[in-house]
Formats: structure tokens, C-alpha cells, sequence
């Protein structure tokens, strides 16, 4: 069993679109490298426009070796062009009982 995280996505003003596109492509490229595993992530929008996404991790060795990676740290450098990371709870809705969130889809 692999390893499941919850990111959080804030976009940079002007740039929610290059966000999603960058998450559509987030899991596939990680599935490539063999660093995620097959099953589907999934992305969500919250009221502010911030983007949460799951996905599960292959191990947390593929964790640590994402870091090291070349193909990883240049995704990793597109996200931080559009993007800022948050967390679970600085998002707007995080105390509702029922969070709501737009569906974006499963990459």
C-alpha cells in the first residue's frame, strides 16, 4: 500500500488555469517516473479558487526520491510559478462540517 497525501494549491493572480492544467499533469507524470501508483488522483476547487488534489504515492521512498529527481523538480518549478502551497486547514471552508467543493476531475 502506498502513500496517501492531500496538497493544497493556491494560484498565483492570473493563473488558475496553468494550475489546473499543471495538476491534470501532476499524477500521470509521476505515474511515468514510477513514482505514483495507478490509481486515479483527485482534484477538487474550493470557493476561493485554491485546488486540493489526492493522490497516493507508490512508497515513502518514491517520496524522498522525488526530490532528487531532474523531471520532478522542473514540474515542481511550474507549480511554483502559478501557484503557493496552503494547507487542509487554511482552507476557507475547513471548519464547515460539509465542506463543498467543485469536482475537477480524476488524472
Amino acid at each position: 500500500m502506498g502513500v496517501h497525501v492531500v496538497v493544497v494549491y493556491r494560484p498565483k493572480p492570473g493563473q488558475a488555469k496553468a494550475l489546473v492544467d499543471e495538476v491534470r499533469g501532476h499524477v500521470p507524470e509521476l505515474r511515468r517516473l514510477g513514482l505514483a501508483t495507478s490509481e486515479p488522483s483527485l482534484a477538487l476547487q474550493a470557493a476561493d479558487g485554491s485546488v486540493v488534489e489526492h493522490f497516493e504515492w507508490i512508497s515513502e521512498e518514491a517520496m524522498r526520491t522525488a526530490h532528487e529527481h531532474s523531471d520532478v523538480q522542473a514540474m515542481w518549478s511550474r507549480f511554483e510559478a502559478c501557484c503557493e502551497y496552503g494547507t487542509l486547514g487554511s482552507l476557507v471552508n475547513a471548519d464547515d462540517l460539509f465542506a463543498e467543493f467543485e469536482f475537477l476531475g480524476r488524472f
